[in-house]
């Protein structure tokens, strides 16, 4: 399994705070069977074209080189689109996701629809593929505007234990998946126990087999590889959410 949405670059930003809590997370990682983590320590797109800050780096390579038998280390960004991105942004890709085309995106909360709409048709006239990051977190989302964003050219990468939530939000990234709108799963873990492994069983436990090896090994290897994703099927849920949530609140994974 590939998670390609972490915060586990120590003491840079709100996720982990050392070297040791990040090697203890990826070593748990590594024996749930996630092979490759992408690092995306959160940026601000008016600072994304002065590439990622020197902590950064030395943090990156810090951890892997104390972490050299944990799951491969993969370089990358969550970008806060509070403004345009500057066109030497696509041209150094040094803020993508390992260096590829595709670039993991995110927009406040309570952001309104035509800005969400607006701001990937920017990333995507520079020649960049955005990867929409927890979509079911914003207010304006729902399945049409999902719909709408991926018509567009946009990816969109639901938060994999929000699955498990009985929220909204988890009400809303149920509804993606189910109508194969989302692209891949990732943990966002920040230093906890957040796993992509937490959707994975989750959607087993659903009989989406295929939809499991898109979502989690083959759309996030050819992001990797900067080739073209695949269509993740629709789902159909045979039992009801909630049932499936509270077996798995109550340790039924």
């Amino acid at each position: 399994m590939i998670d390609l949405h972490s915060h586990l670059l120590p003491a840079v930003d709100d996720g982990s705070r050392s070297v040791e809590q990040s090697v203890k997370v990826l070593f748990e990682m590594a024996r749930q069977g996630v092979t490759d983590v992408c690092l995306t320590p959160h940026i601000r797109s008016a600072h994304a074209e002065a590439g990622p800050p020197p902590a950064h780096l030395r943090a990156f390579e810090l951890l892997r080189a104390q972490a050299p038998q944990l799951p491969r280390l993969h370089r990358g960004a969550e970008i806060m689109l509070e403004r345009p991105i500057p066109r030497p942004v696509a041209l150094a890709r040094n803020v993508t996701l390992a260096g590829t085309r595709y670039i993991l995106v995110e927009f406040p909360r309570l952001v309104p629809y035509e800005t969400v709409s607006n701001a990937l048709k920017q990333v995507l006239e520079l020649g960049l593929i955005p990867i929409l990051a927890h979509p079911e977190r914003y207010s304006c989302c729902s399945v049409d505007t999902v719909r709408h964003w991926r018509s567009l050219g946009a990816r969109s990468q639901v938060d994999a234990t929000t699955l498990l939530s009985s929220q909204a939000r988890g009400q809303r990234a149920r509804q993606l998946v189910s109508e194969g709108l989302a692209d891949i799963l990732a943990g966002d873990n920040h230093g906890d126990d957040r796993t992509v492994v937490t959707g994975a069983q989750f959607l087993r436990a659903q009989d989406g087999f295929d939809q499991v090896d898109l979502l989690v090994r083959r759309n996030p290897a050819a992001i990797l590889e900067d080739g073209e994703l695949y269509p993740v099927p629709p789902l159909r849920i045979r039992q009801s959410w909630m049932s499936r949530i509270k077996q798995f609140l109550e340790g039924g994974k």
